[in-house]
This record gives C-alpha cells, sequence and structure tokens, in this order.
C-alpha cells in the first residue's frame, strides 16, 4: 500500500544567545496552507485519533513541549487494513521540524511532555476538510503504536 507519499520530516535548526533564542525550519514554504490549528491535549496519557483525509495534506510543528505523531496510510478509507504500517515521529521544541503529512494518511497525536502544543497547517479550507474526513479510534492500528 505503500506507493504514495511517505510522511517526510523537514529538520529546521535552533539559534540562542543572550537575547533569546530564535526557531526555524526554513524548508518549509506555506505554498498551499489554506488554515491553521493548534491542539493541546488534556493530558500525556491522551491518545488524539486518528483523523484521515485522501484529499487534504497537513504539515505539523510542536511550538511547545513535546510529541508523537503517528501517520499510516489509508488503502481504504472507510475500512483501511489494520496491517499498514505506522510511521512514528517525534517532535520536540528544542529540535524544531515540521512534519508532512500527505494526502492518503491519518494521523494521531500524543504529548509527550505536560502543556505541548502542536500547529498543524491545512492545505484545505474548513469546509473542505469536513468533506475529506475519516475518523478512526486510537487503537485501530494497535496499542502499542502509541509507544516509543
Amino acid at each position: 500500500m505503500e506507493n504514495l507519499n511517505k510522511p517526510q520530516l523537514m529538520k529546521g535548526g535552533l539559534a540562542a544567545d543572550e537575547r533569546g533564542s530564535v526557531s526555524f525550519v526554513n524548508g518549509f514554504d506555506f505554498k498551499d496552507v489554506k488554515r491553521f490549528y493548534i491542539i493541546k491535549n488534556i493530558s500525556i496519557d491522551f491518545k488524539r485519533g486518528f483523523h484521515g483525509h485522501m484529499k487534504e495534506e497537513k504539515y505539523a510543528f510542536v511550538s511547545k513541549g513535546k510529541a508523537l505523531i503517528l501517520a499510516v496510510a489509508l488503502d481504504d478509507p472507510e475500512n483501511p487494513d489494520k496491517n499498514n504500517k505506522v510511521h512514528q515521529f517525534i517532535l520536540d521544541r528544542n529540535e524544531p521540524s515540521v512534519l508532512h503529512i500527505p494526502a492518503g494518511y491519518a494521523n494521531g497525536t500524543r504529548a509527550l511532555e505536560s502543556d505541548t502544543e502542536i500547529i498543524f497547517f491545512s492545505t484545505l479550507s474548513l469546509e473542505d476538510s469536513k468533506n475529506d474526513d475519516f475518523p478512526f479510534p486510537p487503537e485501530y492500528w494497535g496499542e502499542e503504536i502509541w509507544n516509543i
């Protein structure tokens, strides 16, 4: 099933001096971004997921804390194979990076530190996204996928 574009991590950097710090991901250009939203889970035990999209692409950036972000290809948006590979990514505010989640994938998140905030950038408007939303419970691809 992995004939789709795979999720890709764009690494950035962090520069600091006596004035403070600047974090950046210069490889992210916002070209097709239509909107953004921020996710903050209630606790590090809460597993948010999964939401799949066949047209919408997403980009994730951790602005505060540390998070586990999972992405899995959808061979069938209504009933995907539970054996599809689940890609795990750890995004950390101290190691700036942007995760690209292509169309045709579902994603889920779990905070690894209290007060973690994840900014998601989307390539579809909210109205268009509502017509391209395929939800699945967090355990759909197994409980072990949430462990690091």
